[in-house]
């Protein structure tokens, strides 16, 4: 029988509704050719849901979600929606009911793309950002005092826990130890000396475990700096909720285009879905026009199939990206002149090429 893995997929809004049937298609083609089998499901959550129905996921959905495998997302957001919603509301709620604490970023520079770094080569920019993704300045623990008096109040109050500072950091540090060996913890502990001077410690005790791999810190405003200076500094970043937020945008730009990231919000224990999606938000201002990237939802399928351990599958969608980006098959965002159908097309042609189909087991 054929390897199945049960996959939900939610475009969301805007260009999600565009990019993300885009990649399902690669999904599929990869599958088929390696000998596996893709069961999706469609949900249609989001701001739209949220427009049309009061809540952006219907009550069941959680315990809806818990049965696939993976969850491939898009983007959620539209204008009509106040946005501190969508993440309080459906990507927050995601993650922290299904533990997916380690939200992973990969940043590299793809071939036939041009750096707004100049004279930075795809061997200097390549490493990968892990944001702690449950904890942090992002818990929404706070609350408005009098917000229209001349004595109002608001506060924010980050939550940093050994076991949630612990459980990312090992991620981290095995996932160094696959690559080339090196941990950045960037921080900003000088100035938050109790939550992020906890957060140093505990991953200091952390990296105590792993002799083989490198350990540093470095402060966020530093590591900016090096983002454009010597991105080759880096090899894995591990940081906290809010600084990941910021730094993988900064990632996005030094590839080229937000338009290129993809990224996966992972439960490494996998008792629960991972979800996959691309770093850039649901861009409602061209939605509809055909000119979305799709390449960062690709790039977010393949890591969803070497989460599922079909590392074959995975590869193949990388090599298709590298072809479009060898080949100027590019968006508008990149300075190319091709549709997403366009791009998505070509995508498909080269994957016919390039995979070849197992037996069936």
């Amino acid at each position: 029988m054929k390897r199945e893995h049960k996959i939900a997929v939610i475009p969301g809004d805007g260009i999600g509704r565009e990019i993300v049937p885009a990649a399902i298609q690669l999904v599929k083609v990869v599958a088929e050719k390696r000998g596996f089998e893709i069961v999706e499901q469609t949900f249609n959550y989001g701001a739209q849901h949220f427009i049309d129905t009061g809540s952006f996921m219907p009550d069941s959905a959680l315990e809806e979600l818990q049965q696939f495998d993976a969850i491939l997302f898009g983007a959620v957001g539209l204008p009509e929606v106040d946005d501190r919603l969508p993440f309080r509301d459906f990507t927050n709620k995601v993650r922290t009911a299904f533990k997916q604490y380690a939200n992973y970023r990969p940043v590299r520079l793809f071939p036939g793309i041009r750096s707004p770094l100049r004279e930075k080569t795809a061997r200097e920019i390549d490493f990968v950002i892990i944001r702690e993704n449950n904890e942090g300045e992002f818990v929404q623990n706070g609350r408005l005092l009098y917000p229209d008096e001349p004595e109002g109040l608001a506060t924010d109050t980050s939550v940093f826990t050994r076991a949630g500072i612990e459980r990312v950091a090992h991620y981290a540090f095995r996932l160094a130890a696959k690559r080339r060996s090196k941990v950045t913890n960037v921080t900003k502990s000088n100035t938050l000396i109790h939550t992020l001077g906890y957060w140093d410690r505990v991953i200091e005790e952390v990296a105590g475990q792993y002799p083989a791999v490198a350990y540093k810190k470095m402060y966020v405003d530093a590591a900016s700096a090096n983002f454009v200076l010597h991105p080759e500094y880096f090899d894995v970043i591990l940081t906290t909720n809010m600084i990941g937020d910021i730094l993988s945008d900064l990632g996005g730009a030094i590839m080229g285009s937000l338009g290129l990231g993809g990224s996966g919000n992972i439960n490494p224990e996998r008792t629960f879905p991972s979800m996959f999606e691309p770093i850039h938000g649901s861009a409602p201002d061209i939605a509809g026009k055909g000119i979305a990237n799709p390449i960062g939802q690709f790039w977010s399928a393949s890591l969803m199939l070497d989460h599922l351990g079909e590392q074959d599958a995975a590869g193949d969608i990388m090599h298709a990206i590298e072809y479009l980006t060898t080949k100027d098959i590019i968006t508008p965002d990149l300075g190319g002149s091709h549709s997403t159908e366009q791009i998505t097309d070509a995508a498909l042609r080269q994957l016919g090429k390039i995979v070849q189909p197992e037996p069936n087991t």
